[in-house]
Order: structure tokens, then C-alpha cells, then sequence
């Protein structure tokens, strides 16, 4: 084999599309009320900050203006999620948790540690621990 040659199955790129994908499925597999990752993210960052602007929220949840809009529309639709004008500056939407979120939180949480642990069930604990610092260091 040359030494500059170039193979897939060694790039970066390549590997962590691989793991994403089988985290994909998992979650869709696992997935609590049938939502999307990006659903999930933003109603678990709702759950943790509170009332926040639909940039701020998409923000935290890593997504761009659009996606993070039709998330929210998504979530209106499946009643998860409330929107009202900020009383500061009519122009802004505040997203908030409905009830019904609210009262699934805790259940979120329990299939997002569920989900974890079935994507990292190849790993010995400590090559999680490793794997998942590894990713916080490249994020």
C-alpha cells in the first residue's frame, strides 16, 4: 500500500457519517412520541432553559433560522410547544413547553439516556467516556 494513498474506510468523515447513521436508526427505532432528533433536542433545551426566542432556542439546539422554524411549526402541530409575542419587542416569538410536554420531560430524558446507551453499546464504559470527550473536544 502507498503511502499517500488515500482509503475510505480510514477518513474521518466517512467513520462518523457511519456512527451517525447507526445513531440515526436507533433513535428512529427508540424515538418517544414519534419525534425527530431535532424535535427532541429543541424540546430538551425548552425543558432546561425555559421560555426562549425561536433563534436562541435554535441556537442552543445547533440548528439554522429555517430549520429551527419548522421544528417549532412541527411542534405546534403536535400541541408540544406554545408561541406568543415577547411583550419586550413584538416582533420576537417566545417558544415555551405546553402541559403535555411538560408532563413528558421526564420520559424524554429516560429515552434519550436509552438511546445513548444503545449507541454506545460496542464501547467498554471507558471508551465511552473517552469517545464521548473525544467529540466534545471536535464540537
Amino acid at each position: 500500500m502507498a503511502k499517500d494513498e488515500y482509503i475510505l474506510d480510514e477518513q474521518v468523515g466517512y467513520l462518523l457519517r457511519l456512527a451517525s447513521q447507526r445513531h440515526a436508526a436507533i433513535f428512529q427505532a427508540m424515538s418517544p412520541e414519534a419525534l425527530t432528533a431535532m424535535q427532541f433536542a429543541a424540546l430538551i433545551r425548552l425543558g432546561e432553559h425555559g421560555e426562549l426566542s425561536q433563534n436562541r432556542l435554535g441556537r442552543l439546539a445547533a440548528m439554522d433560522v429555517a430549520t429551527i422554524k419548522g421544528v417549532v411549526d412541527r411542534l405546534r402541530q403536535k400541541d408540544l410547544v406554545e408561541v406568543s409575542p415577547d411583550p419586550d419587542d413584538r416582533r420576537r416569538m417566545l417558544i415555551r413547553l405546553s402541559a403535555s410536554a411538560r408532563a413528558m420531560l421526564n420520559d424524554l430524558h429516560a429515552s434519550g439516556r436509552e438511546i445513548t446507551t444503545e449507541t454506545l453499546a460496542p464501547l467498554s464504559p471507558e471508551e465511552r467516556a473517552q469517545f464521548l470527550g473525544l467529540l466534545r473536544r471536535l464540537t
